[in-house]
């Protein structure tokens, strides 16, 4: 699942194979944690294009746009992302178990937001993690001291 505004991958679901409400599911948990959107861009994937799907988006007013089959370019995005996760990741893994794979996918997905460069955002990382430091008012704290001083 991409972010196709800050190009950040919000999420991977690995699994022998999706249904319907496993869309659902993880759709669902983005809606929670960021908002449902205006729409969401899918192939016409069975999972996708399913009427429960498709009614579940409909009575949240998430409008669906389907790309047309055989028409990667319309979604040049996923498809670019698609291409990064194949070459930087699963063509030098083998994966012995699904929970391996979650795990490792999971791990390179959150350097892929945080760490990894992309150039059609300036050599920037989508999610950069940031450190802020810690504020202090140095007024409270000099009256902390002086009470401490006073005190003792």
């Amino acid at each position: 699942m991409m972010d196709e505004y800050t190009r950040e991958c919000l999420s991977i679901r690995v699994d022998r194979n999706l249904k319907a409400y496993d869309v659902i599911d993880q759709l669902a948990e983005m809606f929670v944690q960021r908002g449902a959107p205006d729409y969401v861009r899918s192939d016409n994937g069975s999972e996708f294009t399913a009427e429960t799907i498709r009614g579940w988006l409909k009575r949240l007013g998430v409008q669906t746009l389907y790309i047309e089959p055989g028409s990667p370019w319309e979604n040049g995005y996923i498809e670019s992302f698609n291409g990064k996760l194949r070459d930087e990741l699963l063509n030098g893994e083998v994966f012995d178990t699904v929970l391996e794979a979650k795990v490792i996918i999971e791990r390179w997905r959150k350097e892929y937001n945080t760490k990894r460069p992309h150039s059609s955002l300036g050599y920037l990382p989508p999610a950069p993690e940031t450190i802020l430091p810690v504020q202090t008012n140095q007024l409270d704290l000099n009256q902390e001291i002086n009470q401490l001083q006073v005190g003792s």
